[in-house]
């Protein structure tokens, strides 16, 4: 999950290095496209209406074959792919809408005869884009046999129209040189959202089609526009939630759902944040405490971070730190409320952590505030997330069906000894009552909190070090699903298969045979060696 302003449950992330640039967000990479390889059956529909339009009686999505979507940089993943745009009205339930067009890129199978059910890529966020996660998919061997079906959700980079707001991210990176809970800063955050909502709603956009239920039946028009009897669905952090709303409004043709990183749609909102932080957290203190040396080094480091987020709530650390490449400089506070932000994506680089926690603890705080200014700073973060689709999502399914005090109720179960003011901003959420006030979409209807049932084959997969939405996820969706598989890969963060060999094979073997995957890989796995310094 990366939010800062408009966070989300997790985007793509992939092991960042040892450095100040390894918390930075993940790439989203982009390229020409080629030839197509593979055909299938329904791939030449009429010709697309103009983005736009008004639709008038013929209310059928259509998909046209066509150049691949764009991308921020290339993707060679993409070279062999066939690509397409799929049509749809923005907004089902009025019949005056206008149509929108989503990029859609089918990477080939390596195999010489593919099986016949594709698997379709759910990228994270909300607001990530799927098309530039082609090589994520590929990298973990998703296309060994199966063609991998990436559609840009609605809104983002490569549909028409990009719900996108570059100045939510660049208000992102300046904060890290703001006090999290001041005024000010609440009224620049909010100041950046209005600003987004306003030129989106000038640029026509109804902001209120921009959720779950229009995206799942984005998902069904496509497996019937390509003529496919049966696909399955491979869903990361936000996408999750993506693929549990589809299973339960669209069932029919879904041969098995592989759920990573899982956000359940009748739990998300504020509350769960903290609680999968409390567990992620948890997860890598009890790692280092039962290896010797890190725990010799660095005892009681539960301790030792409550007790600086406590410290640096009351009296924040301000410095000054060098950007990687750039070689500018940005100013850094680190109070209680970043330290916490800090720590929730530094599970993605938990070998560094105890060290870096008690450099800071002995007045050094230039690892943490590096690596905090470099992944908001990164180009990477800025341009690329579909904010439009981000608050669609949470205004419209998450804030309508949760306490205004919940973050305050999570923040007091999860770490009772944090300072309110810590509590009332859970991870990665700021402000997140306050912007929906803003952004002033209709509540989903209250179904589309309903726990997913049924009994298509899933497989629920979790790291034991996930911050971001807790390994205690998967058992839980896994009570109303009669089918399903839950594994939780433990020493990995959120979204094992971006980090985990393991992980890649439990998902391959899933995908081979839906009731019963191969999971003897966990069996041996060691936590990684923690660094320690003098």
């Amino acid at each position: 999950m990366a939010r800062t302003h408009a966070s989300r449950p997790r985007r793509t992330v992939r092991r960042p290095r040892a450095s100040a640039a390894g918390l930075a967000a993940g790439v989203l990479l982009t390229g020409l496209c080629g030839a197509p390889v593979h055909a299938y059956a329904a791939a030449t529909p009429s010709p697309a209406p103009p983005v736009g339009s008004v639709p008038g009686n013929a209310r059928d999505a259509r998909y046209t074959p066509s150049q691949c979507p764009r991308t921020p940089e290339p993707v060679a993943e993409l070279a062999g792919a066939r690509c397409g745009t799929l049509t749809v009205p923005e907004n089902r339930s009025d019949p005056a809408s206008r149509w929108i067009r989503l990029g859609v890129a089918i990477v080939p199978a390596l195999a010489a005869k593919p099986r016949p059910d594709p698997i379709v890529w759910l990228a994270g966020g909300p607001g990530d884009d799927a098309v530039g996660e082609a090589k994520l998919a590929v990298d973990g061997g998703l296309n060994r046999d199966r063609d991998v079906i990436l559609m840009s959700q609605r809104g983002t980079y490569s549909a028409n129209p990009a719900l996108t707001c570059p100045n939510i991210d660049e208000f992102n990176a300046r904060a890290t040189g703001l006090a999290s809970d001041s005024p000010e800063t609440q009224r620049l955050h909010l100041q950046a959202t209005k600003a987004c909502r306003d030129r989106l709603a000038g640029l026509g956009a109804d902001l209120g089609a921009y959720n779950d239920i229009e995206s799942s039946a984005d998902l069904a028009d496509l497996r019937t526009a390509l003529g496919l009897p049966q696909w399955n669905l491979y869903g990361i952090s936000y996408g999750t939630q993506l693929a549990l709303v589809t299973m339960r409004l669209h069932p029919q043709g879904i041969r098995s759902v592989g759920i990573d990183g899982i956000l359940p749609p009748s739990t998300a909102g504020e509350a769960l944040t903290w609680s999968a932080a409390k567990q992620g957290f948890d997860g890598l203190f009890k790692a280092c405490a039962e290896q010797p040396a890190c725990n010799d080094r660095y005892p009681n480091l539960s301790a030792t971070f409550e007790r600086l987020v406590g410290e640096l709530q009351a009296k924040p650390v301000t410095t000054t730190v060098t950007l990687p490449d750039t070689h500018k400089q940005v100013k850094v506070v680190l109070d209680g409320t970043a330290l916490v932000n800090w720590m929730t994506s530094a599970t993605h680089v938990a070998p560094q952590v105890p060290r870096a926690l008690d450099e800071l603890a002995h007045g050094k705080p230039q690892r943490i505030a590096e690596q905090w200014a470099a992944a908001k700073y990164s180009p990477q973060a800025v341009g690329r997330t579909s904010h439009g689709l981000v608050y669609g999502v949470f205004c419209s399914e998450w804030t309508p069906y949760e306490a205004r005090d919940a973050a305050v109720r999570g923040g007091e179960e999860a770490f009772p000894s944090f300072p309110r003011s810590v509590q009332s901003q859970s991870p990665q959420l700021a402000y997140l009552h306050q912007d929906c006030d803003t952004w002033n979409v209709p509540a989903a209807p209250r179904s589309i909190r309903d726990a997913t049932k049924g009994d298509i084959p899933t497989l629920a997969i979790s790291g034991g070090f996930d911050s971001q939405t807790g390994a205690a996820n998967g058992p839980y969706v896994a009570r109303t699903l009669n089918r399903a598989t839950v594994v939780t890969v433990p020493y990995e963060p959120h979204v094992v298969f971006a980090t985990s060999k393991c992980a890649q094979t439990i998902v391959a073997s899933f995908f081979d045979t839906p009731t019963a995957p191969d999971t003897s890989c966990l069996k041996g796995l060691k936590a990684p060696a923690f660094e320690t310094g003098p």
